[in-house]
């Protein structure tokens, strides 16, 4: 269907091409048909006293221009499935740029229940460059001012440094049929005159940015338009401003500006901003925040939308943009460009260094180096990465023995009043462990023990720490009878010359935040000292790799919740987590080869059977009632 379909585009394209060629071959032939004619006019823009500026031209454009051979496009990406692209049980959740499930939270904001939300100015790390706001205040660094806008949008960014009297900064548009479009000019704080903006680097990321500071809540409709334009230029004119913009500001004036010379009217930026008038395209993609953008503009890597939930609900990517293992779009540029994009960080794997932007003369601040400035200060945890990574074995067909270090977030709890080990569970940091809820009980806290660094349970290795619970936290809406919210927290006991739980050949699991961290089908390891088939002991700890499944309620109809549940096995069961291995860890590594504490062993049946696939507590949903109870700095792997 594909390959098809491909074909048929790519054939268009070439008819177009040689009805071009055939025409500047024989100027005599016949006058196009309509059709044909139609097909150009997309192509080819004519200048006569009326400016028709095209921001954003297609592959087909530049190559029918160019005059060039076939352009080769990718079958996954082009036009006609970028309906197919877009996730239809992700836009349910309509996510945004300040949904942390999908996207990193700026240094002013961390993340909260899911959301971005709004940072007190003095939870901002304190080194900054102090900057000025548009209530002509100063503030000791760009983070404060930004958490103080997030409070009261009103008071924006104006420039860096202190405020002074004649400091002003404005955006408007010129020559434009109604005060919503036009030519975009900008008034700096250090500039005396206005200036037009180029349209070099131009695009609706810059586009919403201007409308946005304009007063324009939806940001840009389209960046281009039909304007007359003076004959003569202003006097001065024959230099405009390059702006380079993330697409997430609030003002062109946190936007990095430099100069650039111009020899025509053809080379300055226009701009259609978004109103209630706006023309809605015949087939459109709708916005969270109620803007109507192109299908096809979709999975571009783009923020057509201004709040991005354009680009992060997606299954592949249009053009040469970089898919996130998320499902996010990101521009290409952003792929090796030293910060990490995607939250599951693979945008900066495989990378020699990043590409640098060639120097230039800038006339106002560098913010955006600014906020990754800002960020190189908070606060660095360290989780999930091993002292050192052994050699890593062929790939598991039964269970393994697990050899010292190998898996140094398990532990193992023991109730006293048995003579076996009863659950296992995760180390995440401090004096915490998680575990499921069936395992524990608040009344017999007393009794508890927590192993850690055990692989023999007949014959303890060295190196093997055993602390005594201290609290029990079970989960409020824990149901035994369905398994639902199946997760705990054990405290332990601070020893008593310790003002703080040491377990020197332990180190935590990272607690993931997002649900998108993992997919299905990625390889996972779970780990545990649980029986085998026919329930025989194990007193080893064993692991092996299982596969995330992406619909567990087909092997589990109306027992599975797949907010709350996580399914992973093998096609042929092979590998399974059964009785004695509750509590204990499912962890997932992710490109940076961190590992997270995905899953927590909690139910199945039938072990190690096919068809009936292990079942986890998804760690990632309780991120944030882990935090609650345990601490958020202590579980906080980036700034949530």
């Amino acid at each position: 269907m594909l390959e098809r379909e491909y074909a048929q585009e790519e054939h268009a394209m070439q008819r177009v091409m040689s009805a071009k060629m055939a025409e500047q071959a024989n100027p005599n032939s016949c006058p196009p048909t309509k059709k044909t004619r139609k097909m150009k006019q997309t192509v080819r823009t004519k200048f006569v006293r009326t400016l028709v500026i095209s921001q954003r031209p297609t592959a087909l454009k530049r190559m029918l221009n160019e005059g060039k051979g076939n352009v080769k496009m990718n079958a996954q990406t082009s036009d006609t499935f970028q309906e197919d692209l877009v996730e239809k049980k992700c836009l349910t959740e309509k996510y945004t740029h300040l949904s942390c499930n999908k996207v990193f939270c700026p240094p002013w904001r961390r993340c909260i229940q899911g959301a971005c939300s709004c940072k007190l100015p003095y939870q901002c790390p304190k080194n900054g460059t102090m900057v000025c706001s548009t209530n002509g205040k100063s503030y000791p660094t760009y983070c404060q001012q930004k958490s103080f806008e997030c409070i009261r949008p009103e008071a924006k960014f104006l420039n860096s440094g202190t405020c002074t009297a004649e400091g002003q900064f404005s955006v408007s548009l010129k020559y434009g049929n109604t005060d919503s479009e036009g030519f975009v000019e900008v008034k700096l704080v250090n500039q005396e005159k206005k200036m037009f903006v180029c349209k070099e680097n131009w695009s609706m990321t810059q586009a919403n940015v201007a409308c946005l500071d304009l007063g324009f809540q939806l940001g840009a409709h389209d960046t281009q338009g039909t304007f007359q334009f003076p004959e003569d230029l202003p006097p001065g004119s024959s230099e405009c401003l390059s702006v380079r913009c993330q697409g997430l500001e609030t003002s062109l004036a946190e936007c990095t500006i430099s100069k650039r010379e111009t020899t025509s009217t053809q080379d300055l930026a226009v701009v259609v901003c978004y109103t209630q008038n706006a023309v809605l395209p015949g087939d459109s993609f709708q916005c969270v925040n109620g803007k109507h953008v192109p299908q096809k503009s979709a999975c571009d890597g783009v923020n057509d939308c201004g709040d991005q939930s354009d680009e992060l609900c997606c299954k592949g990517c249009r053009g040469e943009s970089f898919l996130c293992k998320s499902g996010v779009c990101i521009p290409k540029q952003y792929k090796c460009n030293g910060e990490m994009d995607c939250i599951t960080g693979e945008d900066e794997v495989g990378c020699e260094g990043f590409l640098r932007v060639a120097q230039e003369e800038v006339l106002t601040a560098d913010m955006d180096a600014e906020r990754k400035w800002i960020k190189s200060f908070s606060p660095k945890l360290s989780c999930g990465v091993k002292h050192s990574s052994p050699i890593r074995r062929k790939r598991v067909v039964g269970g393994k023995p697990a050899h010292a270090g190998d898996l140094p977030w398990q532990v193992a709890i023991k109730d006293v009043s048995d003579t076996s080990l009863s659950c296992g569970g995760v180390y995440i940091g401090g004096c915490w462990i998680l575990t499921a809820a069936h395992c524990v009980r608040v009344s017999r806290v007393h009794r508890y023990q927590i192993w850690t660094s055990l692989v023999d349970w007949l014959n303890p290795n060295s190196g093997v720490l055993v602390q005594w619970a201290n609290r029990v936290i079970i989960h409020e809406n824990y149901n035994g009878s369905t398994y639902q919210n199946d997760i705990a927290l054990i405290e332990l006991k601070k020893r008593s010359n310790q003002k703080e739980c040491v377990l020197p050949n332990s180190i935590p699991a990272c607690v993931p935040w997002s649900p998108y961290l993992f997919r299905p089908n990625d390889t996972c390891i779970v780990s545990g000292f649980g029986r085998e088939k026919g329930l025989k002991k194990v007193f080893l700890l064993k692991w092996g790799e299982v596969h995330l499944i992406g619909d567990c309620s087909k092997y589990y109809a109306d027992r599975y919740f797949e907010k709350e549940m996580e399914c992973a096995g093998t096609s042929d069961g092979s590998i399974d987590a059964c009785k004695g291995d509750s509590g204990g860890p499912l962890v997932c590594q992710d490109a940076n080869n961190v590992t997270y504490v995905w899953g927590v062993v909690s139910w199945g049946e039938n072990c190690g059977r096919p068809g009936t696939p292990g079942v986890y507590t998804k760690v990632a949903n309780y991120f944030d009632w882990i935090s609650y109870h345990v601490g958020r700095s202590l579980i906080s792997l980036h700034n949530v």
